[in-house]
């Protein structure tokens, strides 16, 4: 048979790539290193749930390719989620400068080019950054997520599933990391070893061990990032009046400090997601796209627990409206169990300068469909915004492979100026909900109430011996008093919703749920947490 023509090829991929639906625009094919302007490289919206893979080496424009579909996704009333690494997404706050290379690079792909903003809400965790604070109290956190951030072993971390399940039967609310400290002393203090007895599976020196984790992730400042109010993350699936979805932006400019704690709590934003939105099927257009950045960080070290959770959550959360993409260097930094979830891949160039890297790239080009194009050579000779693409077309079959020429952003590509995002910070309407934090009375205080009444009636007792104040004193179970900032009341409901109760609301002690936790050692999914043991809410 004949070898096609590159017009030829570039008309199967004009193509494949023609959808009835809406789309996401990311470039123009080319062939032979020659542009097809009429051959369109999209993503059609409807598909964007089936989740995607944004890869490539460091500087071949993965950020770009972010930026550029989160505009189009805004455009179409779609709301983001984007992990701010290095900063340079804030600049979707500020229109693009047009320039001679600008035009003769948006010529070249048949794009029609021209400034825009779009609306960011800006994010920073625990108030480390500039943004609207995001944070969550430890009970909803739950106890497999701050395994994973205090580095427990299986073992530790089962016995940390029987803490939260004590603190869930006593009405123990778990809201920063004091409390969870207090309870674990109380547990190992001569008031509360009757009850540590109980736990049956939690020993006093494993309870010593995750003491320990906790004291240090405090000293690292961990701590700022638990406590209320609680983020709801229901802020994410917003749009404006003019019908754009918000572009929620977390800034993360200290992630190489903590890279563990940082990446967990992106994976607890998208748990509670997943806990909380109803099933919406397949849908025209998502209902929040969410980029998981760094992604590799998700999975190093991960418990098989931890790893079960994310590919079942990634599978399911689909029918919830919700799409993911991970962005990360190779694919190979993603697990096989989720990476064959990923239906839509955005390839930029790999290195191969080593043997490991001769031998990834030989997998990567193994992932896609059969092409026209030697796929190794254009995996290494792809230029900065340029991609190898394929998705899944609205029929549920892979389109065919495309070397693109990627879009330019229409707004700015690199940082806006801080004034700029300090203003957009300061008009934000979510500062008076989230931007003061409230230490209500909570299991600290709660069980140092508990020990001052032990202590009360020990002075009543003429001959008892033995001054439990003191004990309580030498546990270090108390915080200390203070004035507490009492909680505003909600505000009004947003886009037809109204806000979640207080996570403080609390199930009844449930015996079956007693007998589970003894003998298996886990929480159950249903009736208290979810797939990551973190708090269910209750609407």
């Amino acid at each position: 048979m004949a070898e096609k023509s590159a017009a030829e090829r570039a008309e199967n991929i004009r193509t494949g790539y023609t959808f009835d639906g809406g789309s996401v625009r990311l470039g123009t094919a080319m062939v032979d290193g020659e542009v097809f302007p009429e051959a369109a490289v999209a993503l059609p919206l409807r598909m964007m749930n089936r989740h995607g893979l944004i890869a490539g080496a460091t500087g071949t424009g993965k950020t770009i390719t972010l930026q550029l579909m989160a505009e189009q996704l805004s455009e179409a009333g779609v709301p983001t989620f984007l992990a701010d690494i290095k900063g340079d997404l804030t600049g979707l706050s500020t229109p693009g400068e047009a320039s001679e290379k600008l035009a003769a690079r948006t010529r070249n792909v048949g794009m029609d080019w021209s400034p825009a903003t779009y609306p960011v809400e800006y994010f920073s965790l625990g108030g480390a950054g500039t943004g609207v604070p995001i944070r969550a109290t430890v009970t909803s956190f739950g106890p497999l997520l701050l395994s994973r951030v205090l580095g427990l072993n299986e073992t530790q971390e089962a016995s940390l599933m029987l803490v939260f399940h004590y603190a869930d039967q006593k009405n123990l609310e778990l809201d920063d990391l004091k409390d969870l400290r207090a309870v674990i002393q109380y547990l190992t203090s001569d008031e509360g070893k009757d009850e540590l007895a109980d736990l049956g599976g939690l020993s006093k020196a494993t309870a010593g061990v995750i003491l320990r984790s906790l004291v240090t992730l405090e000293t690292q400042g961990g701590d700022q990032f638990f406590g209320t109010p609680e983020f709801d993350t229901a802020e994410l699936l917003r749009t404006v009046e003019d019908g754009r979805g918000v572009i929620s932006c977390l800034e993360l400019p200290t992630l190489l400090r903590q890279p563990l704690l940082f990446s967990t709590f992106l994976i607890w934003l998208l748990a509670d997601l997943f806990e909380e939105l109803p099933e919406v099927g397949d849908a025209e257009k998502p209902e929040l796209v969410f980029f998981l950045d760094e992604a590799h960080l998700l999975f190093e070290d991960a418990s098989k627990a931890f790893m079960d959770s994310i590919t079942t959550t990634v599978r399911l959360i689909r029918s919830k409206g919700v799409g993911v993409f991970f962005i990360t260097q190779t694919p190979q930094d993603v697990p096989a169990e989720v990476l064959g979830q990923l239906a839509n891949r955005v390839q930029h160039a790999l290195r191969a300068f080593t043997p490991d890297d001769a031998k990834a790239l030989k997998a990567t080009a193994s992932t896609f469909p059969l092409s026209d194009y030697d796929l190794e050579e254009a995996l290494t000779a792809a230029g900065t915004g340029e991609a190898i693409v394929t998705v899944m077309n609205e029929t549920g079959s892979p389109t065919p492979v495309a070397w693109t020429r990627l879009w330019s952003p229409r707004s700015r590509m690199g940082a806006s100026e801080e004034a700029v995002v300090e203003q957009a910070v300061a008009a934000s309407g979510l500062l008076e909900e989230y931007g003061t934090v409230v230490d209500r009375a909570s299991a600290s205080e709660k069980l140092d109430g508990r020990e001052q009444d032990q202590a009360g009636r020990a002075e009543q007792q003429p001959n008892h011996g033995r001054d439990r104040q003191t004990d309580s004193a030498e546990s270090g179970t108390g915080r200390g008093s203070g004035e507490r900032t009492t909680r505003p009341a909600g505000r009004a409901a947003r886009n037809g919703s109204g806000r979640r109760p207080s996570t403080s609301t609390r199930r009844q002690d449930n015996p079956i749920m007693d007998v589970a936790v003894q003998v298996a050692g886990v929480l159950g999914k249903e009736l208290v947490r979810g797939l990551f043991g973190t708090r269910r809410r209750r609407r």
